[in-house]
């Protein structure tokens, strides 16, 4: 989801793995234990081979230790290295390709593309967990001065704007923009009163897909559980009423014409400014070109079975309602015939 299609490529493709500082917490797209030699650099020592094991537990300050073992290395062939420039080369081509602004409503990608394209080269980007740090993730890019932050770990619901909060008063001069959903920031909204008050500029996007929480609809609709609780009816709040109620810019965007116009108004507003960015209800569906041809892709009904379908990949998406009878009936999958089943949003599964 938050990675690339190169970097998990990479991942089982590795005879060694330096891990400079980090504590990377998802191991399962780290390499299985004796593939490859694991050298981790760490400062705190109870860390060191926590997540994988480690050959080699260097403890200690990560730029002092590059320093010492800079002189130690020896250049080898750069082929493998290529290969894989060159298949992020295409993973981009394949970004840019989703980035149309001729889709209706506003695509996802469209609008994080757009953040990337108008954003200074030393931004700071601030997001919340959920579908919107795959936007991020996939589509901004990381040049210059530039930083990005979200929940790694512990994916809390909602912190983007007070990562802005936080980090517009640490680097007052430095652009912040807090890439955010609707439903993270209808639980800290009144955070942006905050950075009205104390005068600090961040720019908040929020990506608004229908008023819901999208990361855990589409857990539900995958792990087969009943819609709950991730919709919210109307009245849909006026986010950008909510932002000029603060003495700040606020303005909502519903066609893709309008977006650039009103990103570059809110990031030349002197003060805290937001735009409401009315978007279409898209899963972060996974690169399944990279399935073997005869896989079957287990999709929702609608969205992600659209996107499956555009990607011309020739593999096929099943329905969860079609591998359920699959499983109760013990019919084989692949005696399904071409059929679609309709899912529509607050339906249960039988």
């Amino acid at each position: 989801m938050l990675g690339t299609k190169p970097s998990e490529d990479l991942m089982e493709d590795l005879d060694a793995l330096l891990m400079l500082g980090t504590n990377f917490a998802y191991t399962k797209f780290l390499p299985a234990p004796g593939t490859a030699k694991v050298v981790q650099v760490e400062i705190d020592p109870t860390r060191a081979g926590t997540r994988v094991p480690t050959d080699v537990p260097l403890v200690g300050d990560v730029g002092a230790t590059l320093e010492a073992l800079l002189p130690l290395l020896k250049p080898k062939d750069h082929g493998h290295l290529q290969r894989y420039q060159g298949k992020v080369r295409d993973w981009r081509e394949r970004m840019v390709a989703l980035e149309s602004p001729e889709r209706d409503p506003i695509a996802p990608q469209f609008l994080a593309s757009e953040l990337d394209r108008l954003a200074t080269n030393d931004a700071i980007l601030t997001c919340d967990s959920g579908t919107i740090a795959t936007w991020a993730a996939r589509h901004w890019q990381i040049r210059g001065g530039r930083e990005f932050y979200l929940s790694g770990t512990l994916a809390t619901m909602a912190p983007g704007l007070p990562y802005a909060v936080a980090a517009q008063h640490a680097h007052q001069c430095r652009q912040v923009i807090a890439f955010v959903g609707d439903g993270g920031f209808a639980m800290l909204m009144a955070e942006f009163n905050t950075a009205a008050r104390y005068g600090l500029s961040i720019k908040v996007v929020v990506n608004n897909n229908n008023n819901a929480l999208g990361q855990i609809l589409w857990e539900q609709m995958v792990l087969g559980f009943p819609e709950h609780g991730v919709r919210f009816g109307e009245p849909a709040p006026d986010f950008g009423a909510i932002a000029r109620a603060c003495d700040g810019y606020g303005v909502r965007v519903e066609r893709p014409g309008d977006l650039s116009g009103a990103l570059g108004n809110a990031f030349a507003h002197e003060g805290p400014a937001l735009v409401d960015v009315a978007c279409a209800e898209q899963a972060p569906l996974p690169a399944v070109r990279a399935a073997d041809p005869s896989t079957v892709v287990l999709a929702d009904g609608f969205s992600c079975r659209t996107q499956i379908d555009d990607a011309d990949t020739g593999r096929r998406a099943v329905h969860l309602a079609e591998l359920l009878n699959a499983a109760v009936r013990g019919t084989d999958l692949g005696r399904f015939p071409e059929r679609r089943i309709a899912h529509r949003p607050g339906d249960r599964v039988r």
